[in-house]
């Protein structure tokens, strides 16, 4: 089973938040998350509140969560524009483009999107066509986020993913023609069993396909995953040469990192939507399990599908608990995420021991002396990016 979220407070059955927050909304950016929460198998690895659909369920999520979305304009009132909108799951492209082109269209007309509004659908390259594409080009989506994993058949199998190791490269030739300038090839390094070779043959099939943004992540196995119950562990050496390799190879064909996990050929190409988690913006979270976020409050919704669709039907809202965040955690939080971008996070940022230690970290080529010195940023050496956990522990004592 995936994780549970943490218990917090009770949340208002009408959803209503403080006016603090409303007042605060949208000042760093305003998001909007939708979680469609349906598969067509649960790969071995995924901890993600996620289900197989065999009951043909997912048929009526498009009703719920447009239900969400009115109830997020009723209790933000006057809502900025969003600036972003992203898809994931789950797979949103198991559900129909009719049925992804209504809750789009309903963001659209109940909370209102900004121009040149950056609209991503993840997708599972088994679950593209031509005609999917173009008919999700036309009803606004301007970004394609391919789960692409691996281009190797044994990792794929290890991983359980079911698409052929050439699929992804077609959808991006397919995505292109259907008019998408912003395409995502997404990896996934470190599986048991992936030689060098094996990673380098992934990288360089993403090279040829040529996407203008590459995420790569490494490999954990959680508990509770099939994958977990195997046996299966993973080699933190290995996961660092992994990456090493990746940045190497991305950097020389033109990418370049702007997150740890993230690489992207130009400015336009970066993730605006996770740029927006990263920098401390607020985001409103549909379907079930999804989280938001509004001038320091922060709240979840009910896991099961069928509870969060009741919940919406009767009127209510369908979040499980809420946490308000004090000013300490929301400053832990900002270093957490900000030092995780290239263009790094305030010294400022850091009270007590904080500066001190930024100095030592320097020292030791965690993190960049010119930035320290000459900009007061934060920015982390590529050593630092494969120790960031570590390096914000001792920023924040």
């Amino acid at each position: 089973m995936p994780s549970a979220p943490p218990p917090g407070d009770p949340a208002p059955p009408d959803g209503a938040l403080p006016e603090s927050a409303l007042k605060a909304l949208g000042r760093n950016g305003f998001g909007v998350y939708v979680h469609v929460p349906y598969c067509a198998h649960r790969c071995g690895y995924c901890d993600f509140n996620t289900y197989v659909d065999d009951t043909g369920a997912a048929a009526s999520y498009a009703d719920a969560a447009i239900a969400e979305i009115r109830l997020a304009a009723r209790v933000l009132t006057e809502p900025p524009p969003a600036d972003t909108v992203f898809f994931g799951g789950g797979t949103p492209t198991l559900l129909p483009p009719a049925d992804l082109a209504r809750i789009l269209a309903a963001v659209r007309d109940e909370l209102g999107l900004r121009p040149g509004a950056e609209v991503t659908t993840e997708a599972n390259p088994e679950t593209l066509t031509p005609e999917v594409l173009h008919d999700l080009r036309a009803a606004g989506f301007t970004r394609i986020s391919l789960g692409m994993q691996s281009a190797v058949p044994h990792v794929l199998t290890t991983l359980e993913r079911r698409h052929t190791p050439g699929r992804a490269a077609d959808c991006v030739t397919w995505a292109r023609a259907a008019g998408f300038e912003r395409i995502s090839l997404d990896l996934i390094y470190g599986t048991p069993g992936e030689s060098d070779d094996d990673w380098r043959a992934s990288l360089d099939a993403v090279l040829d396909a040529d996407p203008g943004h590459v995420s790569a992540y490494a490999l954990t196995v959680e508990p509770g995953t099939r994958l977990h119950a195997s046996g299966a562990t993973v080699d933190g050496d290995v996961q660092a040469s992994r990456y090493e390799t990746a940045d190497d190879l991305l950097s020389r064909a033109g990418y370049g990192w702007y997150e740890i996990s993230n690489w992207a050929r130009t400015g336009a190409d970066r993730c605006r939507h996770n740029e927006l988690y990263w920098r401390d913006g607020d985001w409103w979270g549909v379907g079930p399990g999804a989280h938001s976020h509004v001038g320091g409050v922060r709240w979840w919704n009910v896991r099961l599908p069928r509870e969060h669709a009741a919940a919406l039907a009767a009127g209510r809202s369908p979040a499980q608990a809420r946490e308000t965040l004090d000013d300490e955690t929301r400053r832990v939080e900002r270093v957490l995420l900000g030092i995780r971008l290239a263009g790094g996070h305030p010294v400022a940022d850091l009270d007590g021991a904080g500066p001190a230690q930024a100095d030592a970290l320097a020292d030791e080529g965690l993190l960049d002396k010119s930035a320290l010195h000459d900009r007061q940023r934060l920015v982390l050496t590529r050593r630092g990016r494969l120790l960031a956990d570590a390096v914000v522990i001792r920023l924040l004592p």
